[in-house]
């Protein structure tokens, strides 16, 4: 069997275990007036059980398989690919959690952004700063006044 099977098998098993817990766990403590709701807060997981389980399913069965080609990453070939940029970035995505709640969301965000694109390639400064910081600044103003969640957006010392 193929490794992209041997992964949608693997898959399947957690989607299945996931969509127990949804189907049949989590909807057993709910208060009494939350039972009468349309929409419960089981709903999206059992949605995306139902989704993991058909498209492991059609991996599975080979269904999304047309043509045998080429692999488009040869393990065998690792070093000519842009490995320093992807551990890099994955460097940068666990300081960036690790900053979030010292730094504040606005500051956090911009730096990740700022510093992903650059070690993307991105040389442009003047383009850079600006889509970064209205990026940041756009997604915690939804999170913050659209949703109501609260998001420090600057250090405690600056009245985060």
């Amino acid at each position: 069997m193929a490794l992209d099977r041997w992964i949608a098998l693997v898959l399947l098993g957690i989607c299945l275990t996931y969509g127990y817990a949804a189907w049949f766990t989590m909807d057993g403590s709910l208060a009494p007036f939350m039972k009468r709701n349309p929409i419960w807060p089981s709903t999206f997981p059992k949605v995306l059980s139902v989704l993991g389980i058909l498209t492991t399913s059609v991996i599975l069965l080979g269904l999304e398989k047309s043509q045998p080609k080429e692999a488009d990453i040869d393990y065998r070939r690792l070093g000519e690919y842009h490995l320093g940029q992807a551990i890099l970035l994955l460097a940068l995505m666990i300081a960036y959690a690790l900053c979030l709640r010292p730094l504040g969301f606005l500051i956090s965000t911009s730096a990740l952004l700022i510093l992903g694109s650059f070690i993307l390639g991105e040389r442009k400064w003047h383009i850079m700063l600006p889509v970064s910081l209205i990026a940041a600044v756009s997604v915690w103003y939804l999170v913050q006044e659209v949703l109501g969640i609260y998001m420090r957006p600057f250090p405690g010392i600056l009245g985060g």
